[in-house]
């Protein structure tokens, strides 16, 4: 009988005694796929030798194809891919052709000339990572389903820690599902540990305001619309001619806050901003966050990976006075998406900003009489006992899923600590050093050359160069400048280079990112390009 009482008829002998075939029917699939996910990266590295010249190799397509891509917009695009999902499965020629048509039209990241965004190729340790990822198909919420991963996750998170120098007994950190989420749970965090009432009561007649860079990441805006503080509670601060917080702003904003009869909370720093790659002073901001309490997070999405290298790790002096810190491996260090972690100096303050009870989830240990301690999800006096039960050491948190917003956690950790194991950490400092070096070399190409206009510093103090080429002056030169870079980008596509712009004070400027597998030749062979298409132009 069945659960409900209805019968259930019993199975042929046949087919209880046939057994199951998933692996052999997992290893035709894969080694099918490999065998065209293998030509798709081989044909980036055979691309590698024509960049330099400022133009790709051409594919085959129905339309202008390089390595790279072959772009369409997207109406054109629907027909092309043709998506269908059938009521009758089409078995493994119908997911074959599907794979054909996904590598066909997608951006292949593997090839040099993909220039556009803080992210780039995954690295084949990385790949390799993600399938075994992928095959264990583990959820992170508590530690009995995924022992394993779950102690690699602490392990991991714990090293981290400690190169930003969170050394105390109970740092370390959990992953996130991307940087705006790790910043979105930073506030919470903050919030909760700071204001521990607004837990279950609210924010009563509180108005909270946090700080930021006026160079800042956009989601500290979305986090305050999604906890209801509104995006104007977002203070952004003034920035100095090379895209630094001015400290001495940031206090005088908390201050004015203070009279107006607002909270500040919280002061979120920059160690690597998103267009000119910029980072705060930390130690002037952690003195003005000491001085007025506030909980300080250092938003490292982007910049905070440099702490491998000995010749960048300069620029995050100070960080280890911060009570959080957000990062994503799988930027600067070619970790497969997503990855991304949030560190802090006490998880203790993870846990108790965290923490609800859910006792279908999360099982407390039985007491010394015998019994298993109720955490029921809708007992208000479980709750306030289980968020003052955080004085434990930080290893005791096991259950990940207890200190971070997710239940549904895929083990994100395990990509970064199989790439720390084959690379070594001698093999993230190098590759963060040879990014260093080409956006160095680009930056000097662009500063010679009488056609273009640098933007950034020289050396960019990140792995973007920003400048203008052919640069426009007198009436309508903003609108000018903005429509050259924003053609000359379109227009390298089909050449076999993808780079971004980003809004200027003479309109928009080119925006180049470069990652630690750039070659000297990619970035000779973009200026060429740019050089050719722009003259195409005038004015």
């Amino acid at each position: 009988m069945s659960a409900n009482g209805s019968s259930v008829p019993s199975r042929p002998a046949a087919a209880q005694n046939k057994g199951l075939h998933r692996a052999d029917e997992v290893d035709d699939l894969l080694t099918a796929v490999k065998d065209l996910v293998v030509p798709f990266v081989r044909a980036a590295d055979e691309n590698a030798t024509a960049q330099p010249e400022g133009r790709g190799l051409q594919q085959d397509g129905k339309g202008p194809r390089s390595v790279l891509v072959e772009h369409h917009p997207p109406r054109s695009l629907i027909p092309l891919l043709n998506v269908s999902l059938p009521d009758q499965g089409r078995g493994k020629d119908g997911l074959l052709e599907a794979v054909q048509k996904v590598l066909q039209y997608s951006v292949n990241t593997w090839d040099q000339g993909f220039l556009d965004k803080l992210y780039a190729a995954t690295t084949p340790v990385g790949l390799a990572a993600d399938l075994l990822l992928s095959s264990l198909n583990s959820n992170l919420h508590v530690y009995q389903v995924s022992p394993a991963l779950t102690l690699i996750e602490k392990h991991t998170t714990r090293k981290m820690a400690e190169l930003f120098g969170f050394k105390g007994i109970y740092a370390g950190g959990v992953s996130q599902p991307g940087g705006s989420a790790a910043n979105q749970s930073s506030i919470v965090i903050a919030r909760n540990n700071l204001f521990p009432e607004t837990k279950s009561e609210g924010y009563g007649d509180k108005k909270f305001v946090l700080f930021t860079s006026a160079h800042g990441h956009y989601s500290l805006e979305k986090a305050a619309q999604i906890m209801g503080f509104g995006s104007n509670s977002v203070i952004g601060i003034p920035v100095d001619e090379r895209g630094c917080m001015q400290p001495s702003a940031l206090e005088a904003a908390i201050e004015q806050a203070k009279k107006d009869g607002k909270t500040p909370f919280y002061v979120n720093a920059t160690a690597g901003t998103t267009v000119l790659g910029s980072f705060d002073p930390l130690h002037a901001i952690a003195d003005i966050c000491q001085k007025h309490k506030l909980w300080m997070h250092v938003d490292g999405s982007w910049g905070a990976p440099v702490i491998f290298s000995a010749k960048q790790k300069h620029k995050l002096s100070g960080v280890e006075r911060a009570n959080s810190i957000a990062l994503c491996p799988h930027k600067m260090m070619g970790v497969p998406l997503t990855c991304t972690f949030l560190l802090g100096q006490d998880l203790r303050q993870f846990h108790k900003g965290m923490t609800l009870p859910a006792g279908y989830l999360f099982h407390q240990p039985e007491q010394p009489n015998g019994d298993a301690k109720d955490s029921s999800a809708v007992d208000t006096q479980a709750l306030d006992e289980h968020v003052g039960a955080v004085e434990q050491p930080a290893d005791n948190y096991w259950d990940l899923a207890d200190i971070t917003p997710q239940c549904g956690r895929r083990g994100d950790s395990l990509k970064v600590a199989l790439s720390w194991i084959y690379h070594g950490s001698a093999g993230f400092e190098a590759y963060i050093d040879s990014a260093f070096e080409q956006a160095a070399n680009l930056a000097q190409l662009v500063k010679q050359n009488p056609k273009f206009e640098l933007v950034s510093e020289n050396p960019p103090p990140c792995l973007q160069v920003c400048f203008y080429f052919n640069k426009q002056s007198g009436a309508g030169h903003r609108n000018r400048n903005s429509q050259l870079t924003a053609e000359v980008s379109k227009k390298l596509i089909p050449r076999g280079f993808m780079v971004d712009y980003a809004p200027g004070e003479d309109g928009k400027f080119f925006r180049v990112v470069v990652n630690g597998q750039t070659t000297k030749g990619t970035v000779e062979g973009l200026v060429k390009a740019i050089e050719e298409v722009g003259d195409e132009f005038s004015f």
